[in-house]
């Protein structure tokens, strides 16, 4: 049984990051339409669905379409190759990818990704990564989109990448997030210092967990948004539980907690936060 969720007030949450398609969610039958009305009385009222390859990106453009509005919640979708797929990577992927950025509008897409390099499961060999890595970037100045960065284990080739686009003036001026922060102080302050916002979720709320809070601690409001990464790392109090939007103010919470801040505050600040980084009213 999971716990009833955090907060009953009035401030609206965005969950920047929820892969409501995923089939973990089928596998406990729990459908959309329940994750969204989870999502109404826990006031996440806005929520981005990212992709990982082109079945995925698919699928968050389908959910975001046909479910945008539904139990008042205001649906996003994302397009892109995460690095576990980036073997998979073709000429045909890069045109799909085109395609479907020529119609982000109507499609409600937000964003590219997720994308950018992970080497704790080296799924793809790592020169490919940063290939397919590097293409990305390029089509999302080509189109004008901010990415959804993932990085695991591979901060220094992914900060050489970056540092070199944002050199030769090829990042946006706010080039996207750097979803599910792992990273260092450090390493976070220079992603800032680039554009990137920085995305937290229920790691945060870890209580084996000092690197993350310490990074929140440092991190510029401008540039903090939250989400829950569903149907994976569960906030407390309901870590191994499968996760969902409805769980963002978990993390909320401790935002506000190391920020001292209110939580209706800390809700008020990620959400324009989230709006500005989407490019969204």
């Amino acid at each position: 049984m999971r716990d009833p969720v955090y907060y009953s007030g009035s401030a609206e949450f965005f969950d920047t990051h929820a892969h409501i398609y995923d089939r973990k969610y089928a596998d406990c039958n729990t459908n959309v339409e329940d994750i969204l009305l989870r999502c109404k009385s826990s006031g996440v009222t806005s929520v981005l669905i990212p992709a990982d390859n082109e079945e995925t990106s698919g699928l968050a453009v389908d959910l975001a379409m046909k479910y945008d509005g539904f139990a008042g919640i205001t649906l996003y979708s994302s397009v892109g190759i995460h690095p576990h797929e980036a073997k998979t990577y073709t000429e045909e992927t890069e045109d799909f990818l085109r395609s479907s950025l020529e119609d982000r509008k109507e499609k409600r897409i937000m964003a590219l990704g997720e994308i950018g390099l992970d080497y704790y499961y080296d799924l793809s060999e790592r020169s490919v990564q940063r290939e397919v890595f590097a293409k990305q970037l390029e089509i999302a100045k080509e189109y004008d989109v901010p990415v959804i960065l993932h990085e695991r284990d591979a901060t220094g080739d992914c900060l050489d990448i970056l540092r070199r686009f944002y050199r030769e003036g090829r990042l946006r001026s706010l080039p996207g997030v750097c979803h599910c922060c792992s990273c260092s102080l450090e390493a976070s302050q220079e992603l800032v210092k680039m554009g990137f916002y920085i995305g937290f979720d229920g790691p945060l709320t870890f209580k084996n967990n000092k690197k993350t809070p310490e990074v929140a601690r440092n991190t510029p409001w401008d540039r903090i948004v939250i989400e829950t990464d569903s149907p994976y790392l569960t906030p407390e109090p309901n870590r191994g539980l499968i996760n969902e939007p409805c769980h963002v103010p978990y993390v909320c919470a401790r935002l506000a907690e190391i920020k001292g801040v209110t939580i209706d505050e800390a809700a008020q600040i990620t959400y324009d936060n989230g709006k500005m980084l989407y490019g969204v009213n």
